[in-house]
Protein backbone atom coordinates (compact mmCIF):
# COMPACT_ATOMS: atom_id res chain seq x y z
CA UNK A 1 0.00 0.00 0.00
CA UNK A 2 2.53 2.55 0.79
CA UNK A 3 4.54 1.73 -2.36
CA UNK A 4 1.79 2.34 -4.34
CA UNK A 5 1.32 5.85 -2.64
CA UNK A 6 5.17 6.53 -3.17
CA UNK A 7 4.88 6.03 -6.32
CA UNK A 8 2.22 7.94 -7.57
CA UNK A 9 2.77 10.65 -5.33
CA UNK A 10 6.90 10.36 -7.18
CA UNK A 11 5.32 10.20 -10.53
CA UNK A 12 3.04 13.45 -9.78
CA UNK A 13 6.52 15.04 -10.56
CA UNK A 14 6.61 14.08 -13.96
CA UNK A 15 3.10 14.71 -14.57
CA UNK A 16 3.21 18.04 -13.89
CA UNK A 17 6.02 18.73 -15.16
CA UNK A 18 5.20 17.26 -18.18
CA UNK A 19 1.54 18.89 -18.72
CA UNK A 20 3.09 22.05 -18.13
CA UNK A 21 5.62 22.04 -20.88
CA UNK A 22 2.34 21.17 -22.95
CA UNK A 23 0.79 24.67 -21.68
CA UNK A 24 3.63 26.30 -22.25
CA UNK A 25 5.72 24.90 -24.85
CA UNK A 26 6.66 28.24 -26.39
CA UNK A 27 9.48 29.02 -23.37
CA UNK A 28 10.63 24.99 -23.45
CA UNK A 29 10.97 25.10 -27.13
CA UNK A 30 13.23 28.35 -26.37
CA UNK A 31 15.15 26.90 -22.85
CA UNK A 32 16.01 23.72 -25.59
CA UNK A 33 17.07 26.11 -28.23
CA UNK A 34 19.19 27.88 -25.57
CA UNK A 35 21.15 24.90 -23.99
CA UNK A 36 21.02 22.72 -26.89
CA UNK A 37 21.52 24.11 -29.93
CA UNK A 38 22.30 22.05 -33.60
CA UNK A 39 25.41 20.84 -34.00
CA UNK A 40 27.34 21.47 -37.68
CA UNK A 41 27.08 18.19 -38.63
CA UNK A 42 22.94 17.67 -37.99
CA UNK A 43 22.42 21.09 -39.50
CA UNK A 44 21.01 19.53 -42.53
CA UNK A 45 19.31 16.93 -41.05
CA UNK A 46 16.94 19.65 -39.15
CA UNK A 47 16.25 21.21 -41.92
CA UNK A 48 14.93 18.30 -43.42
CA UNK A 49 12.71 17.58 -39.97
CA UNK A 50 11.47 21.35 -39.69
CA UNK A 51 10.40 20.26 -43.37
CA UNK A 52 8.71 17.59 -42.57
CA UNK A 53 6.75 18.56 -39.27
CA UNK A 54 6.37 22.05 -40.41
CA UNK A 55 7.93 23.29 -36.73
CA UNK A 56 11.32 23.92 -35.00
CA UNK A 57 13.46 21.34 -33.99
CA UNK A 58 13.59 22.96 -30.92
CA UNK A 59 9.91 22.99 -30.48
CA UNK A 60 9.36 19.64 -31.57
CA UNK A 61 12.19 18.82 -29.26
CA UNK A 62 9.88 20.61 -26.42
CA UNK A 63 6.88 18.37 -27.23
CA UNK A 64 8.58 15.32 -27.34
CA UNK A 65 10.01 15.83 -23.40
CA UNK A 66 6.90 17.15 -22.58
CA UNK A 67 5.33 13.34 -23.87
CA UNK A 68 8.08 11.68 -22.07
CA UNK A 69 7.48 13.12 -18.70
CA UNK A 70 3.77 13.03 -19.35
CA UNK A 71 3.33 9.59 -20.40
CA UNK A 72 6.25 7.96 -18.41
CA UNK A 73 4.67 9.85 -14.79
CA UNK A 74 1.11 8.41 -15.78
CA UNK A 75 2.66 4.70 -16.71
CA UNK A 76 4.35 4.61 -13.63
CA UNK A 77 1.37 5.72 -11.49
CA UNK A 78 -0.47 3.41 -12.91
CA UNK A 79 2.14 0.88 -12.66
CA UNK A 80 2.13 -0.48 -16.16
CA UNK A 81 5.39 -0.88 -17.26
CA UNK A 82 6.87 0.93 -14.05
CA UNK A 83 9.95 -0.09 -14.53
CA UNK A 84 10.68 0.08 -18.42
CA UNK A 85 9.53 3.86 -17.66
CA UNK A 86 11.36 4.44 -14.97
CA UNK A 87 14.49 3.32 -17.08
CA UNK A 88 13.43 5.89 -20.10
CA UNK A 89 12.85 8.59 -17.07
CA UNK A 90 16.61 7.71 -16.11
CA UNK A 91 17.99 8.10 -19.37
CA UNK A 92 15.63 11.36 -20.19
CA UNK A 93 17.06 12.82 -16.19
CA UNK A 94 20.68 12.46 -17.33
CA UNK A 95 20.10 13.92 -20.62
CA UNK A 96 18.38 17.10 -19.78
CA UNK A 97 20.75 17.41 -16.64
CA UNK A 98 24.01 17.23 -18.64
CA UNK A 99 22.36 20.11 -21.59
CA UNK A 100 20.34 22.28 -19.38
CA UNK A 101 22.40 22.04 -15.83
CA UNK A 102 25.51 22.45 -16.66
CA UNK A 103 26.85 24.27 -13.56
CA UNK A 104 30.63 23.18 -14.88
CA UNK A 105 30.65 25.64 -17.64
CA UNK A 106 29.31 28.06 -15.71
CA UNK A 107 31.26 30.88 -14.14
CA UNK A 108 29.87 31.16 -10.69
CA UNK A 109 27.22 33.27 -9.37
CA UNK A 110 23.67 32.64 -8.65
CA UNK A 111 22.59 30.75 -11.28
CA UNK A 112 25.66 28.23 -11.34
CA UNK A 113 24.42 27.64 -7.39
CA UNK A 114 21.08 27.35 -8.24
CA UNK A 115 22.32 24.88 -11.27
CA UNK A 116 24.28 22.88 -8.68
CA UNK A 117 21.06 22.43 -6.90
CA UNK A 118 19.28 21.07 -9.44
CA UNK A 119 21.84 18.88 -10.39
CA UNK A 120 21.77 17.74 -6.65
CA UNK A 121 17.56 16.94 -7.32
CA UNK A 122 18.06 15.11 -10.44
CA UNK A 123 21.03 12.71 -8.84
CA UNK A 124 18.59 12.24 -6.00
CA UNK A 125 15.33 11.71 -9.10
CA UNK A 126 17.84 9.13 -10.88
CA UNK A 127 18.25 7.27 -7.18
CA UNK A 128 14.15 7.10 -6.72
CA UNK A 129 13.87 5.94 -10.28
CA UNK A 130 16.34 3.00 -9.48
CA UNK A 131 14.61 2.04 -6.54
CA UNK A 132 11.69 1.44 -9.22
CA UNK A 133 13.30 -0.38 -11.23
CA UNK A 134 14.72 -2.64 -8.55
CA UNK A 135 11.77 -3.03 -6.60
CA UNK A 136 10.53 -6.83 -6.36
CA UNK A 137 7.47 -7.55 -4.18
CA UNK A 138 8.45 -10.05 -1.19
CA UNK A 139 6.37 -13.23 -2.50
CA UNK A 140 3.69 -14.11 0.32
CA UNK A 141 4.02 -17.65 0.66
CA UNK A 142 0.76 -19.72 1.06
CA UNK A 143 0.28 -22.41 3.35
CA UNK A 144 0.52 -25.88 2.19
CA UNK A 145 -2.99 -27.70 2.06
CA UNK A 146 -3.05 -30.09 5.52
CA UNK A 147 -4.50 -33.52 3.95
CA UNK A 148 -5.58 -35.87 7.13
CA UNK A 149 -5.47 -39.42 6.29
CA UNK A 150 -9.17 -40.53 7.15
CA UNK A 151 -10.16 -44.07 7.73
CA UNK A 152 -13.22 -45.30 6.19
CA UNK A 153 -15.27 -47.18 8.42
Amino acid sequence: MLMTIGRVLFALLFIFSGASKFFDIGSTAQIIEAKVGIPEFAAAYASQVEAAVGMTPFRLLAFIAAGVELICGLMIAFNFGARFFAFMLVLFVVVTTVYVHDFWNQIGGSERLENIVHVMKNISIIGALLMIIGYRPVPVPTPEPIYHDRVAL
